[in-house]
């Protein structure tokens, strides 16, 4: 039954993603927002969607006395490496990925830093409300940077509505099954894990990271069969350096999140250690082929193997 809840959920949070993305494009275009505005805010936040809702729902169980804290940092960790892992490495062997080296530099580092600074949160097994206010405000400074500046990854996603009041309830809807899915996934996690005596964090790297990476993945195939492919690469590093910081720093305002050890001395270096590979493929290839392609997925598979091993 927990399988099927979590099968439900996996399903819930996809589609209400699906949902709330269309209504709300819809809505900002009715209201004449810039295009700008809705994929630097709408798109790029609202693809994560899945990730903050598992986040929100585990930091109120928190609350209530019962730790949800490795679901929320599996799958926060699980989608990173998904997206960084498995998705960029599938859009390389479909089409050659060019990156400019100045987009490298400048969000490439950011993306280095963001796990260097989650592993400095969590270096004392927890990350406390002041540390999670902290990768909060580190992801609000870099999103203000890219206002300022100017600069923003493009993004694309197809709508579901036409503006008006069914784009309201679409987005009503949409963010209402977000809510229940989530709290089916973070229930059903905790369940099975339970009953199979495994980590919380294992079944959520595994399983619910996969998951919730469903909206990058449409997004990013979407965008390279459309030869769109800077906007697929900036899409995975804009979600990246979101699922790094902000799922994790809003759970832990709302309550303490614990950290596994196994986390900071194997899942935090590796991530480190494969986006550090990818950046240096982007730049000494200034972009990624199919080598390149099936190197990260082999760097990928790799992590799942041995992931797979600790159960």
């Amino acid at each position: 039954m927990d399988f099927l809840l979590l099968i439900a959920g996996l399903v819930g949070l996809w589609l209400g993603t699906e949902l709330t993305i269309g209504g709300a494009l819809a809505i900002a275009r009715r209201l004449g927002l810039s295009e700008f505005f809705v994929g630097l805010v709408i798109l790029s936040i609202g693809s994560d969607l899945p990730e903050i809702a598992v986040a929100v729902g585990a930091g109120i169980k928190g609350l209530m006395g019962q730790d949800a804290s490795g679901v929320v940092v599996g799958t926060s960790i699980g989608s990173v490496v998904t997206q960084i892992g498995f998705v960029l490495g599938v859009g390389a062997l479909i089409n050659f990925l060019p990156l400019p080296r100045s987009f490298l530099l400048k969000h490439g580092s950011v993306l280095l830093a963001s796990t260097v600074l989650l592993f400095l949160v969590a270096f004392d097994g927890v990350v406390s409300r002041t540390e999670g206010l902290t990768m909060i405000t580190f992801y609000a400074v870099y999103l203000l940077s890219l206002v300022s500046a100017g600069e923003t990854p493009e993004h694309e996603h197809g709508t579901v509505a036409g503006g008006g009041l069914r784009s309201w309830l679409l987005l009503a809807v949409g963010l209402t099954t977000v809510v229940l899915a989530s709290d089916f996934t973070v229930s059903s996690v905790i369940n099975i894990a339970q009953a199979f005596e495994v980590s919380e964090v294992i079944v959520s790297v595994l399983i619910i990271g996969l998951g919730t990476s469903l909206p990058e993945l449409s997004i990013s195939i979407s965008a390279i069969l459309k030869k769109r492919t800077q906007m697929s690469v900036g899409n995975i590093i804009g979600s990246n350096i979101l699922d790094t910081l902000l799922p994790i720093g809003i759970a832990a305002v709302i309550s303490a999140v614990t950290f596994e050890r196994s986390l900071l001395l194997f899942d935090l270096p590796y991530i480190f250690v494969m986006t550090a590979i990818i950046m240096g493929l982007f730049f000494w290839k200034k972009g990624l082929g199919r080598t390149e392609g099936i190197i990260i997925l082999s760097l990928y598979g790799l992590y799942v193997a041995i992931k797979v091993l600790q159960f």
